[in-house]
This record gives C-alpha cells, structure tokens and sequence, in this order.
C-alpha cells in the first residue's frame, strides 16, 4: 500500500489461506524479479538498471518480467498488499470504530512489514522520492488502492463503495499515508515510521493541531 512496506503479510502463516502450487510458483517468481531489482538497484542505482539485467539475474527471461510487471516501476511499487489488507479489515469486530480498526491494522502491518525487511522498505520510500518516474507511477497505483479500500469502507459502514464520502474518506486515507512515506524517507528515516502513521491518522481523524506558541 503506498510503498510505505515491503511485501510482507501482516498476516501470521496460520492465518492466512494457503496457496496452490501455480500460486507459489508464481509468487516465488515475483519475488526471484523483485530481489534481482532491489540488488541491482542497489549496486548500480535505477536509471542504470535494465529489464534485461533483472532478467539475467533472476534467471528468468525479459518476456516473464513483463508478464508479471508491466514496468520497471512496477516492480518497486507492486506488492501483494493489498488484499492482505482487506482480509485483515474484515477479521476485526464488526462493532468496532473503523478509526480504531485502521489505525490496528495499519500499525500491525507496519510493524511487521519492517521488522521482516526494513531495508527494502527504505529503499522502496527513497526511490519514490528521487526517481519521477516511480512516483508518478504510484500516483497512478493509488487508485487500485482507493477502490480496494472503498469496498473495505462500505462493508464496513454500510455505504454505498462508490458514494462520494466514501470515496473522499479512502484517498484521503492513502493520500496521507503516500505523503507519510515521502516525509519518512525525504527525513533519511530518522523517526519511527509506526509514530508517522499514528500523527497522519491524527490529523486525519482530528484535523490540523494548533501550533505550539
């Protein structure tokens, strides 16, 4: 979501369904092509890296890599998420405030996502800001994003997904936290990112606080 982990479930393996073969060999390819690209990255930088020498290092061929990422960028931005997300949404109470239930599970996946691989977080977060090309790509993925979070919304409160405040309340929602993974990385990720997250939710909830005098 946003970039703002790596592609780790917040999910416990007990948790979460488990996949067919075709499934995991799909997966283990997604992750063979995202691993050859954060470590040519990080060897030669981004404009420097080829599709393919992400290939030749994941023993794949340039068609594959296509297949699975339709660009370079993609490769940075796409994870698996997003519907980790939802299901994780919808196991919380059905009674709880939806303020309480995203600011658990947005804690829980940043929490495990970074502990799992802190480093890759980082290095996702830094190209979204020096590189134009992938942020202007994820300003593109967001929408996926925000039309996955409206149905999370509607189920949730009863709105229809494709109301305009449920659609107002979801991109502001990722807006924020887009904005909270630029911030942590133009910082050099300095502050605790789990506290950046919990000050968006603030003023998201809250509005704006007054300044201190």
């Amino acid at each position: 979501m946003t970039g703002m982990t790596a592609a780790r479930s917040p999910l416990s393996s007990s948790d979460r369904p488990q996949p067919g073969l075709r499934e995991r060999k799909k997966t283990k390819t997604r992750e063979a092509i995202r691993a050859a690209t954060y470590a040519l990255v990080r060897e030669q930088g981004y404009d420097a890296t080829t599709i393919d020498q992400i290939a030749e290092r994941a023993e794949v061929s340039p068609s594959t890599v296509f297949r699975y990422f339709p660009t370079k960028e993609d490769i940075v931005l796409t994870d698996e998420y997003d519907p980790v997300i939802l299901a994780e949404i919808r196991q919380r109470p059905a009674d709880e405030p939806w303020a309480k239930t995203i600011r658990y599970v947005l804690h829980r996946a940043v929490r495990l996502g970074a502990s799992e691989d802190e480093e890759v977080s980082r290095l996702r977060t830094r190209l979204m800001v020096q590189v134009p090309a992938v942020r202007s790509r994820m300003m593109e993925s967001m929408s996926a994003t925000g039309r996955m979070l409206c149905e999370a919304i509607g189920e949730r409160t009863g709105r229809a997904p494709d109301s305009l405040e449920v659609r107002v309340y979801a991109m502001s929602l990722i807006g924020g936290l887009m904005e909270t993974s630029l911030y942590w990385a133009e910082n050099d990720h300095r502050d605790d990112f789990t506290a950046l997250v919990d000050r968006a939710l603030d003023v998201m909830e809250h509005g704006l606080p007054r300044e201190n005098r």
